[in-house]
């Protein structure tokens, strides 16, 4: 079982100093890898019809994933970089591509692509994008992500994409693992029949229902579990006498990777954070 650290992007605040320490000690004290969540813009949730249901507005601070790995990339060695998870039909496939290669180049294949579609309508409309048909879209876009990493030059014709002989260059050298996140069976199913591994990003109990349904998706697509990764979140906040146990219990469920969330446990300063990346390392290890 490894264990990560989830970016705190809501009460980190956004002094280079401060980031780039909380990820050194991170990496420092042996967590195998960082995961940074996704939204390029936050909406006013008042007067909106659908409503919007999702927990981030207008107020909530976020550091763009790829750039911010460029950054971690350049100031640590090892640990790796997961986006957990990058909000993909609302993004350009070709550029996501490219900013992925690049990523995985710059820090030397450390790259652990997640994705899924996301929950603010509000967002897909700004960047141009359509909500309605996201879920199809994901789809198209995993094949031509692994398309564009695979060959110098495709030739790609979709019903979303169309790709006439071109390519990416550098290549990435590898296909950069993609995981898919979500908490629909729809999402389940997708993630069952097309990722690389699933990342689970709700309750404890929630996490550990949904890998028994996809595990039976797996089942139905013949795949084999043992090529299949799976990370979940475990929190702070749920206190140190819950700690270790909240890891044994994915463990015994055979997940890969736990990411440990303190956003929500009332740290108030930047520092904070970075403290109790070692209290957290040292009470479970």
């Amino acid at each position: 079982m490894k264990i990560g650290a989830v970016f705190p992007h809501l009460e980190i605040g956004s002094d280079p100093v401060v980031l780039r320490d909380w990820a050194q000690t991170a990496e420092d004290l042996g967590y195998s890898h960082i995961l940074a969540y996704d939204h390029v813009l936050g909406a006013v949730h008042a007067g909106r019809d659908p409503k919007l249901w999702g927990p981030y507005t207008e107020d909530s601070a976020f550091h763009e994933p790829f750039v911010l790995f460029g950054y971690f990339a350049s100031c640590t060695s090892t640990v790796e970089l997961v986006t957990g998870v990058i909000i993909l039909p609302q993004r350009q496939t070709a550029l996501v591509a490219k900013q992925a290669a690049e990523i995985d180049l710059l820090s030397g294949g450390r790259l652990r692509l997640g994705v899924g579609t996301g929950w603010n309508y509000v967002e897909y409309e700004s960047l141009g994008e359509n909500f309605q048909d996201r879920g199809k879209r994901q789809e198209e876009q995993i094949d031509l992500l692994r398309a564009l990493w695979r060959e110098p030059v495709i030739d790609y014709t979709g019903t979303y994409h169309r790709v006439d002989r071109a390519g990416l260059k550098p290549l990435p050298g590898r296909q950069i693992p993609i995981w898919l996140g979500g908490f629909t069976k729809a999402a389940y199913r997708r993630a069952a029949r097309l990722g690389d591994g699933v990342i689970f990003g709700g309750a404890q109990q929630d996490g550990l229902a949904g890998l028994a349904q996809i595990r039976g998706f797996m089942a139905e697509h013949g795949r084999d579990p043992a090529n299949f990764g799976i990370e979940a979140m475990v929190n702070y906040q749920a206190g140190a006498e819950r700690w270790r146990s909240d890891i044994d219990e994915w463990a015994d469920a055979g997940a890969d990777y736990v990411s440990m969330r303190a956003m929500g446990a009332g740290l108030e300063r930047p520092q904070d954070h970075i403290d109790a990346l070692r209290t957290y390392w040292e009470a479970v290890n």
